[in-house]
């Protein structure tokens, strides 16, 4: 276990000082959510109808924070197909370290940046007047988002793994907006064909956003379904199964790569 957590900061150090000699790359990473909120805001906040006749960013806010966590897989994905493709991986494997340590290594600095993208949005949020109601609640929030991301960055593992050409990555690009959108952060799952709200409901990202929302007090679309009642369970439940299936197929399949 030490030799796996000593290896896998190693490998994380490696992409922290990427980080310090591209720093285009992090602010880029920091500033799209923010011109992607700031555009649905001022944009389309005045012909859409919120909840209880609330201020739009309050309730958009809650959904772009989830959407970012989403987008995030995508990003994962390129990192480790980037790798691959340059033979960093192959070279991983052949050295003395912990066989676990690369994908560890991955997992701390996608998160790492994640927190820093959400920190950046977060900021973004409190400046056009968003506002959560407490700092417990908030907090909680906080971290069923990471929790989120923390899930789909062992998806993007698994794909960036899989995965051999740059078409594909953009194919898992293209397929992050309709998941986004096929969800409550913008779109009550109510007002959409029953067959099609129902899928929204159960969307991982609904609950995330449905909880999100309850614990920041911001208005929320609610919902009579067992899923929309029970949303901060399931905010904890979806990431946990997702971490937990994608974790054995990305250490399977990484120690399959030369098979």
């Amino acid at each position: 276990m030490r030799w796996a957590l000593v290896d896998g900061w190693t490998v994380t150090r490696r992409d922290l000082i990427h980080w310090a000699n591209q720093p285009m790359t992090v602010i880029f990473g920091v500033l799209f959510p923010i011109m992607i909120t700031l555009a649905f805001g001022y944009l389309f906040g005045g012909a859409v109808e919120v909840p209880s006749g609330a201020d739009y960013f309050a309730f958009l806010m809650p959904g772009m924070y989830g959407m970012t966590m989403l987008f995030g897989l995508s990003a994962t994905m390129i990192a480790v197909t980037t790798d691959a493709s340059k033979g960093v991986t192959d070279r991983f494997r052949s050295m003395p370290m912990a066989p676990s340590a690369v994908l560890i290594g991955r997992a701390v600095a996608d998160l790492l940046n994640s927190v820093l993208i959400l920190a950046g949005l977060l900021v973004c949020g409190l400046a056009v007047g968003w506002r959560p109601s407490s700092l417990p609640g908030a907090l909680g929030a906080v971290g069923l988002l990471l929790l989120l991301r923390f899930a789909l960055l062992w998806a993007g593992m698994y794909l960036g793994l899989v995965v051999k050409d740059a078409g594909a990555v953009v194919a898992v690009q293209t397929l992050e907006f309709p998941v986004g959108f096929l969800s409550n952060a913008f779109v009550a799952p109510g007002t959409m064909p029953g067959w099609l709200g129902a899928i929204s409901e159960w969307n991982p990202l609904s609950s995330t956003v449905a909880a999100t929302r309850e614990l920041f007090g911001n208005p929320g679309w609610g919902g009579d379904s067992w899923v929309a009642q029970h949303a901060i369970l399931m905010a904890v439940v979806w990431p946990v199964a997702i971490t937990v299936v994608f974790f054995v197929l990305s250490v399977h399949r990484y120690q399959c790569l030369d098979r």
